[in-house]
């Protein structure tokens, strides 16, 4: 199985997934803005990753259009995508959907209310685990998709469509990673009066069950996908 990367910078990267991906045999492959996008349309799995911007911002980044493109692509020949924070944005985009800014921008570790139908999903393993919240946009649920998970403040958490899911939390980051994002979203932080020394604390003591909860939750997707099939002929 061949598994695709959009990542858009250094320290937001597969995390906890890496190592579950490179178990069930996948082959790993990145790509970033301003390589050629188009090599996505070989993955069996692509993943989109998260950033420090949003897509209010593609009059600055037009490379945006070009991943909302592509998904859109995947989207409608049911081509397995996965989706986080920036990644689950432009699946709503490429899906139709609105996406916008939230009431508030939210950042920190939380537990997800998982909705009925997610429990019989992959998000299943993320019952009462510890995800990282850190957005400032959202998305309206678009049409034909699957509402799977919501917080206090983000109604749209979660969502599938068809073997696609979209994630705006990050169930992915390790813990023990956090200051490579303290230090990467500073001006961020700084500006959400965001307390380091606490986000820092709060996230070593969430490192161990997040990273575990995170395993399996990437374990039961590509159970979902039957990664242990022939490449050829996915879409």
């Amino acid at each position: 199985m061949k598994t695709v990367v959009l990542k858009h910078v250094a320290f937001e990267d597969l995390g906890s997934w890496a190592a579950t991906l490179r178990q069930r045999g996948h082959k790993v492959s990145y790509l970033e803005p301003g390589d050629d996008l188009t090599r996505a349309d070989e993955a069996d799995l692509l993943i989109v990753l998260g950033a420090p911007v949003g897509l209010s911002d593609v009059g600055s980044y037009p490379f945006l259009r070009d991943e909302i493109a592509i998904v859109a692509r995947r989207l409608e020949f049911d081509a397995p995508t996965l989706g986080v924070c920036l990644g689950a944005q432009v699946m709503a985009a490429a899906l139709g959907a609105n996406v916008y800014r939230g009431l508030s921008t939210e950042i920190g570790w939380g537990v997800l209310n998982l909705t009925e139908a997610a429990r019989s999903t992959p998000l299943a393993a993320l019952a009462d685990a510890p995800v990282l919240h850190w957005h400032s946009d959202t998305f309206d649920l678009p049409s034909g998709a699957v509402h799977l998970a919501s917080s206090g403040v983000t109604r749209n958490q979660a969502f599938s469509f068809g073997r696609s899911l979209a994630l705006q939390f990050h169930c992915e980051m390790m813990g023990g990673t956090i200051e490579r994002w303290l230090i990467g979203h500073a001006v961020e932080l700084a500006e959400a009066k965001e307390s380091v020394p606490a986000l820092r604390n709060e996230s070593l003591r969430h490192a161990l069950p997040a990273a575990r909860a995170g395993r399996q939750f990437m374990s039961a997707y590509l159970d979902t996908l039957g990664d242990d099939q022939p490449s050829e002929g996915l879409w």
